[in-house]
């Protein structure tokens, strides 16, 4: 075989090769990946670390529950609104005194004032431009005075408003420009903390292991029961996702090894709690039509470190509302 020929050949197998690898999916592609679900008003927030859970968490990545508004872009936005023109140094003045220069200097010299040359109209236009020239001054005055007015008011105003405490109000602090006195606020987290008790605690154990056996027998009437809508639908399309690619997942033995509160709280639909687990499991994935173990181990249970939040509605009984990798 020449060497091009075999370079052909080369190039036509990893392309073969290639489209195999994208055609079926990967093993950890059959698997819940990242996190889904919701936290109520902090699903976008970083729950508080723990012993059991020591690293920060990521939020949640994948959720229905719409992403608030940047705080940075409301401060620009606001800021920008916020803005006024720089004002002008005797705008309004500066423009009737100009009109009125313009109007009755241009008006003397083109009328029949200098335009004759004689006497009278010589005398004509030196008594307009002194009745203009006063009327100048007097405005001047009017626009220099009203600034000194308004200080004076602002002063009396300020001693009137003296504290009841017996000494004088201070004084205000001068405002800044918009621009730089605003800075956006820290969004509070939302909800009011809740207390978390045994009977509680004992529902999400219970939640955890329940949970895990409705997946692993692809229990859709059982996972309604145990999650909120939106987890259910996250967990069916990875059911579906794996029953195409004839696979089937497999969890046996869930054992809750410790768990943590990491946050519970109150809203106004519900109460939220997520809790930071360690648990150990016998997690295999299987093959749909032989049974054979395509990954995992049979004999050696897996540890898995997991954020589970609960959802309690009016009617009293948790649900898994959302799950984060720790």
């Amino acid at each position: 075989m020449t060497p091009l020929k075999s370079g052909k050949l080369g190039a036509i197998v990893a392309a073969f090769a290639l489209t195999a690898m994208v055609a079926v999916p990967d093993d950890a592609e059959a698997r819940r990946k990242g996190s889904i679900g919701s936290r109520g008003a902090r699903t976008y927030n970083a729950p508080p670390t723990t012993a059991v859970a020591p690293r920060t968490t990521a939020p949640v990545q994948r959720s229905m529950t719409e992403k608030p508004a940047a705080s940075s872009t409301r401060g620009q936005t606001q800021t920008q609104a916020g803005r006024t023109a720089p004002a002008r140094s005797g705008g309004m003045a500066k423009g009737l005194i100009g009109g009125l220069l313009a109007g009755g200097l241009i008006g003397a010299l083109l009328g029949g004032g200098l335009g004759s040359l004689g006497g009278a109209g010589m005398l004509t236009a030196l008594i307009q431009v002194a009745l203009i020239g006063g009327l100048i001054w007097l405005l001047l005055r009017m626009f220099r005075r009203k600034p000194a007015l308004a200080t004076a008011h602002a002063g009396a105003h300020h001693r009137e408003m003296a504290s009841p405490f017996g000494g004088p109000a201070p004084r205000p602090a001068p405002q800044q420009p918009f621009s730089r006195a605003f800075s956006p606020a820290p969004v509070p987290v939302a909800g009011e903390e809740i207390e978390i008790g045994n009977a509680d605690r004992q529902d999400f154990e219970r939640l955890l292991s329940e949970v895990q056996n409705a997946y692993a027998n692809e229990d859709f009437s059982r996972l309604r029961e145990l999650t909120t809508p939106e987890v259910m639908s996250y967990f069916a399309e990875e059911l579906s996702q794996n029953a195409t690619a004839g696979r089937r997942n497999s969890v046996s033995g869930t054992t809750l090894i410790d768990a943590e509160v990491a946050e519970a709280w109150r809203e106004e639909s519900a109460d939220y709690a997520t809790i930071a687990m360690r648990y150990e499991s016998i997690d295999l994935m299987l093959d749909r039509n032989s049974g054979a173990v395509l990954e995992g181990d049979p004999e050696q249970p897996s540890r898995t470190v997991e954020l589970w939040t609960f959802r309690r509605a009016f009617d009293g009984h948790w649900r898994l509302s959302a799950i984060q990798e720790a």
